[in-house]
């Protein structure tokens, strides 16, 4: 496994050539910055359902759901299109501007006075989403070396982590703290959301100064748009790419899941036990903050394994913990009761190994000239995943159990499992420092 020496050390992470250690420090912050912000739409949509529409508790699972399944078709539909608009014109440029709109985003939703108007809203930030994270992704494999590639992943995915905690524990206790000072609660939040989006925008000064503009490949070598909207398909072909779409549609099902219905399933527990909607909400999100903690300290483990073995070996692993983790809380009867936190340990340890597993595969396999377009596509399959399994979990949770959204994700990644073991069986490919001597 011996790298470029013409690319820089970053850490313990090996650099593409042409990758400065400015641009790589920009991408860890935008790793930070951008999930967190993404996730914390979940948690803010809890408060606004009960805070400014004051929507019955026995018909909040059916408008989560449907609110993920909008949230993912817009992804659907845009998450492509940001992957082969980066191949043409930039990642920089299509990231900001899509961090922009996700601002633009939290500063309308508290203005919300009917779902409607919440729905036309949650696709104007879904819209940005689409082309963040998918930018995100596409970076994540722009700038390591392959024999760095799975512990980049690891130490984005620990900024994330973290980010998601941060976000999540600042913002989400800032209409608590505003309540107490005297705000009605409807105000609090609205400042809440607008602190968010001042937060973003800010964001995106630092990301256009050190993330590295331009194409990702010499003009000559830039293929048309019609070839790259057909490459996501084509490349299909190679089965580890064919099954890291799958785990794709699994795997992005896992975070939003996490981050979705183990905030609203906390904060319903909290105003069933009396809490007020502040409080319910602060509860939800301790959940969170639990399982992406233990989600942080396994991360590089994780990122280990997928550098030093097999990636569809280590794409097992990860559908094998997802499995476990998500499994799990078919035992959870009270999420608040303390006896159930190794539980939402396990939740996160197995969500952030699923990912991981998924993000090493595609990215070893991707092609450099398609990648964009390869990434969009595998997005694309991550947002139908997310589309079908929320919106299934949404009425799950509300007609048969709370744990419903984790066990059905929890079943996928037994499919996974098997897929993953057919391929390692027929079409395993090669390690991953062969594949960076082979390039």
């Amino acid at each position: 496994m011996k790298p470029d020496p013409t690319g820089l050390r970053w850490g313990p992470l090996w650099l593409s050539p042409g990758i400065s250690r400015m641009n790589a420090t920009a991408f860890m912050f935008a790793s930070f910055i951008t999930i967190g912000f993404m996730i914390y739409i979940n948690q803010g949509h809890s408060y606004v359902l009960n805070e400014n529409l004051q929507i019955p508790i026995d018909q909040q699972g059916n408008y989560t759901g449907l609110f993920l399944v909008i949230n993912e078709i817009t992804l659907f539909v845009l998450m492509p299109v940001a992957g082969i608009i980066s191949d043409r014109i930039g990642r920089r440029i299509v990231m900001v501007s899509a961090l922009l709109l996700m601002a633009l985003g939290y500063v309308l939703y508290p203005l919300a006075e009917s779902i409607t108007e919440l729905a036309f809203y949650r696709v104007l930030f879904a819209a940005g989403a689409a082309g963040a994270t998918g930018m995100l992704g596409t970076i994540m494999h722009d700038y390591p070396q392959d024999v760095s590639r799975g512990r980049t992943i690891a130490l984005s995915g620990i900024m994330v982590i973290f980010g998601s905690l941060v976000v999540a524990g600042g913002f989400g206790q800032l209409p608590t703290a505003l309540v107490a000072r005297g705000f009605d609660g409807v105000t609090a939040g609205q400042y809440a959301f607008w602190s968010a989006a001042a937060c973003v925008a800010a964001a995106c000064v630092l990301l256009q100064l050190g993330l590295q503009g331009g194409l990702p490949t010499r003009v000559a070598e830039r293929l048309p748009v019609a070839a790259l909207i057909r490459s996501g398909w084509r490349n299909g072909r190679n089965p580890r790419i064919a099954l890291a779409y799958a785990a794709a549609f699994v795997a992005r099902s896992d975070l939003v899941i996490l981050g979705s219905f183990t905030v609203l399933w906390g904060t319903i527990a909290g105003r069933e036990a009396g809490m007020d909607t502040a409080d319910s909400v602060r509860q939800g999100v301790l959940l969170f903050v639990m399982a992406q903690g233990a989600a942080a300290l396994w991360s590089y483990f994780m990122g280990l394994i997928t550098d030093r073995c097999n990636r569809v070996t280590a794409m097992m692993v990860g559908a094998a913990l997802g499995a476990a983790g998500f499994l799990s809380m078919w035992l959870v009867e009270n999420p608040l009761d303390r006896a159930s936190l190794p539980l939402f340990w396990l939740l996160g340890i197995g969500q952030i190994s699923c990912f991981h597993a998924a993000q090493a595969l595609i990215g070893q396999e991707a092609p450099v000239k398609e990648r964009g377009a390869v990434i969009g596509m595998f997005g694309l399959f991550g947002a139908l995943g997310i589309a079908i399994a929320t919106y299934v979990g949404g009425i799950a949770f509300d007609q048969w159990m709370r744990a419903g959204p984790f066990v059905i994700v929890g079943l996928a990644n037994l499919v996974i499992l098997l897929l993953a073991l057919l391929v390692r069986l027929t079409a395993p490919g090669r390690m991953p420092g062969e594949v960076a001597a082979a390039q």
